[in-house]
Parts: C-alpha cells; sequence; structure tokens
C-alpha cells in the first residue's frame, strides 16, 4: 500500500507541476463556478417567479364574490411544480417539462409555460449547468491528465526500470488511477463545499434529512463516475503502444459515448416506442367520453338512465323533490368517469415514455455517462419521474376541486334556496402544495441505473487488479 500512494503522489504532482495540466485545471475550475452561479441564478429566478404566482392565484380564488359553485369549478385554479433546492445543481428536463397546470371541471389539461417554449432555439445546444460540467468536461479533462499515464512510461523507457525495481503491475495501474483520481477531486472538493453552502441557503434552514440524503448519494455518485473514468483512462493508456494512440482512443471514445450514443438511444426509443401527438392523445380521449355520454345532455341514454335510477331509489317523480341538487350529483358522476378515463390515458402515455427511457437505462451498462446522468436528474428531482409525479400530484387536486364544488351545489344550491353560495367556502379548499417523492423511493426507481454504475465500479477494478495478467504481453 505504501508504495501504491508513493505512486499516486508522485502521479498527482507531475500533473499539477506541468503548466498545460495546471492552466487546464484552473480553467475547468473556473468554468464550474461559473456554471454554480449560473445555477443559482436560475433557482432564485425561477422559485421566485413561481412562489410569486401561485400566491396571486390563491389570493384572487379565496377574493371571488359569492356565486354558483359550478361557475367556480370552472373558473378553474392555477398550480405550479417547485423547484427543488438541488435543482440548481442539474437542470434536468427542468427547461422543457413546463411548470404549470390550468385545472378547471371537465377537462385535463397539459402541463405548460416551459422555458424552451419561450427560448430562440438555443436551449437544443444545453444548459450550462454544475452537472453538465462534472459530467461532460471532466472526463475529458480526465483524459488530458492521465492519456500517457502508461504509455509515458513505456516510450521513455521508465516502465521496465519500475518493475525490475519490484512495482508490479497491480501497483502501478491502481497508483496512477489514485494518483488520477486525486486530481480530479482537487476540483471536486470545491463544488461540495459549494453544493452544501447553496444547498443550506436555498432550503432557508428548513434542511430535511431527505434532502441530506439525496445531496450525500449524489456526491458519493459523482466520486464513483470520477474513478470509473480515470481507471478507463488507465486501462487505455496501458493497452496503448503510444501515448498518442491512447489519446486517440480516449477522445473517439468520448465523442462516441458521451455526444452520439446517448441521442441515438434517444432516437431508437422513440421510433420503437412512439408517443401520440398532443391532438391524437386528446382526440382518444374524446372518444372514449363520447361513448360514456355527455353529463350536459339530459337526454343522453347513459345519465337518463341513471336519473330514472336516482328517482326510484328516493322514491320521487321529479328531481326537484330529491333531497339534494339533481345537477350537482350529474355533474359528480360525469367527473368521476371522465377522470378516470384521462388517467387511464395518460397511464398509457407514461408507460410509453418510460419504455422509451428504458433504452438508457440499458444503454447506461455499456455507457457510464448515461448512468450517472439519470441518476443526477434523480436526486436533484429534475428527471421524467418527478415531471410524471407532477402531473398525478395536480390531477388529484384538480378532481378534489371539482369534487368539492359538485357537492356544495349538491348541498346548497336547491329548488328553494339561492343560486349562489359565500364566498366563505372558496377559502375551505386547501392550496395545492407538490411533495416530492422521498430519497428510498428515487433509489428504487434508479435501480437498474445504480446497479450499472456498480458493474463499472466492479470492472474497472478487476481490470487494475488483474493487469499483471495482461499488461505484461504488450
Amino acid at each position: 500500500m505504501q508504495t501504491i500512494l508513493l505512486i499516486a503522489g508522485q502521479t498527482w504532482k507531475t500533473i499539477l507541476r506541468n503548466k498545460a495540466s495546471f492552466w487546464l485545471t484552473v480553467l475547468l475550475g473556473i468554468t464550474l463556478c461559473v456554471a454554480t452561479w449560473i445555477g443559482w441564478q436560475h433557482y432564485q429566478t425561477q422559485q421566485q417567479q413561481r412562489l410569486q404566482y401561485s400566491k396571486a392565484v390563491r389570493e384572487k380564488w379565496v377574493s371571488k364574490p359569492d356565486k354558483h359553485p359550478h361557475r367556480m369549478a370552472h373558473y378553474g385554479y392555477l398550480v405550479f411544480r417547485d423547484k427543488h433546492p438541488l435543482s440548481f445543481f442539474d437542470f434536468g428536463i427542468e427547461s422543457f417539462s413546463g411548470v404549470s397546470i390550468f385545472l378547471e371541471a371537465h377537462k385535463q389539461n397539459t402541463v405548460n409555460f416551459s422555458e424552451a417554449g419561450f427560448s430562440n432555439g438555443t436551449l437544443r445546444f444545453g444548459e450550462m449547468s454544475v452537472a453538465m460540467v462534472l459530467q461532460l468536461l471532466v472526463p475529458l479533462l480526465i483524459f488530458f491528465l492521465g492519456y500517457n499515464a502508461i504509455a509515458g512510461e513505456r516510450e521513455s523507457g521508465t516502465l521496465k526500470i519500475l518493475l525490475c525495481q519490484g512495482v508490479s503491475w497491480r501497483q502501478l495501474m491502481v497508483g496512477k488511477t489514485l494518483g488520477i483520481i486525486a486530481v480530479s477531486f482537487t476540483l471536486f472538493l470545491p463544488v461540495i463545499v459549494l453544493t452544501i453552502v447553496l444547498w443550506a441557503m436555498l432550503s432557508q434552514g428548513q434542511i430535511t434529512a431527505d434532502a441530506a440524503l439525496r445531496l450525500l448519494l449524489l456526491l458519493i455518485a459523482y466520486a464513483a463516475y470520477f474513478a470509473i473514468c480515470a481507471g478507463i483512462t488507465v486501462l487505455v493508456s496501458a493497452v496503448s503502444r503510444s501515448s498518442k494512440g491512447a489519446l486517440t482512443i480516449l477522445l473517439g471514445s468520448w465523442i462516441f459515448f458521451l455526444v452520439i450514443l446517448p441521442r441515438l438511444t434517444q432516437a431508437a426509443g422513440a421510433n420503437i416506442y412512439p408517443a401520440p401527438s398532443k391532438i391524437e392523445f386528446a382526440a382518444a380521449i374524446e372518444e372514449d367520453l363520447h361513448k360514456q355520454g355527455d353529463s350536459h345532455n339530459p337526454d343522453d341514454p347513459h345519465y337518463a338512465g341513471m336519473k330514472a335510477a336516482v328517482l326510484k331509489k328516493y322514491n320521487v317523480k321529479d328531481v326537484k323533490e330529491l333531497p339534494f341538487n339533481y345537477g350537482g350529483y350529474v355533474m359528480a358522476e360525469g367527473e368521476k368517469i371522465s377522470a378516470g378515463i384521462y388517467a387511464d390515458h395518460l397511464r398509457r402515455l407514461t408507460r410509453i415514455y418510460q419504455q422509451q427511457n428504458s433504452f438508457t437505462v440499458a444503454a447506461s451498462y455499456i455507457n457510464p455517462y448515461l448512468s450517472i446522468r439519470n441518476l443526477s436528474m434523480a436526486l436533484t428531482a429534475a428527471d421524467f419521474a418527478t415531471y410524471a409525479s407532477f402531473q398525478e400530484q395536480a390531477e388529484q387536486y384538480r378532481y378534489q376541486l371539482a369534487q368539492r364544488m359538485n357537492r356544495l351545489q349538491m348541498e346548497y344550491i336547491g329548488n328553494n334556496k339561492p343560486a349562489v353560495i359565500s364566498h366563505d367556502h372558496w377559502a375551505e379548499m386547501p392550496d395545492f402544495r407538490y411533495r416530492f417523492k422521498t430519497a428510498g423511493s428515487v433509489l428504487q426507481e434508479q435501480g437498474a441505473t445504480i446497479m450499472a454504475l456498480v458493474c463499472w465500479l466492479g470492472l474497472m477494478t478487476v481490470g487494475l487488479l488483474t493487469a499483471s495478467k495482461w499488461a505484461r504481453t504488450l
């Protein structure tokens, strides 16, 4: 172990002593600082806007005058998706997924107001975030710093000297890898400190155990990712006859695995599991709703049968004789049917997107970049699962709001009662509060991705420890 640490320390000193390597590291450090500042500003601006508009929507709702509850159900409610304090670290799909849904009776609207919808197209080139720098640029730096770790020793003739002095291949490979990891952690440690400080500030002192666990898992995941990149660099350098050849292989791998392959997997998933367009999705829902009948049409066969059953149950001849408002009863039944149909279609659509994303998960077993990207988005609550959870919670809130208005109509609107009710009832409806998934549920959902990262760590470790069996023949 002493020999391994000696080699690691010498590698670390040699890399930082090189002026080109030093300035590359400094440049990347500055880039990380800029990315952190951009993430901070992005979170502050977006979250303040959402809180401001959410407060305004609530005030407008509560201040509405006395009126018919069904009119309030159609007046609607606007809900916003909160940003997780860790989302400043990784933007994920935040800019493309929309932030708000307008909720109203009998109708399920889509999420709107995405940042991409207001941009000029530059978002397609990506956004500078801390995660983007760590996922894409740090591996590139590691490749530049370590491409000649073994190949350079072979070219200079010092490799044979080291082996003749009793240094084993295992000690050499592990020591070189640890030295490169130490250089990458020279960048990573300041990022850890900044992340913890900003996370604490954005949480406004209300730090939960779940958020702390998310942050810890995030830091462990990136540390494992850098270790994998360092191990790959040393292994490629060991199998290459020259430093130039090692650098060529590493740069080619970076372009293919970090630039080309992610887009190929996304395109493959979208082609094999095509999702319906927005118009097709809405048309399919309308078709199923039409089959179930129209709650606003008194002559509709379904609701005519329901009316006859209700009259028979209460032994009356006219709906005016019922102990409740029949219009509210019909609206509640129609809402129940339409909500069930929409939920069924949304589950199918979500399943299609999950099948598309499964290609990325499968590809993470041959590409560690996809593993860290998926896991990073999940832990910072900027992934598709979080977006789908927001849709589901917003629909539950919409259904509860519509049915509450229907119950108010049934109870307070009648033959001998006024057609309006007190505005005090509006405040009884609690405000929408989005609840993030727990870290435990995120880990459960990302089990395959975590396993891919562990497999890469294991594969890299086995390669380094068994170097003596194959490296001598080169």
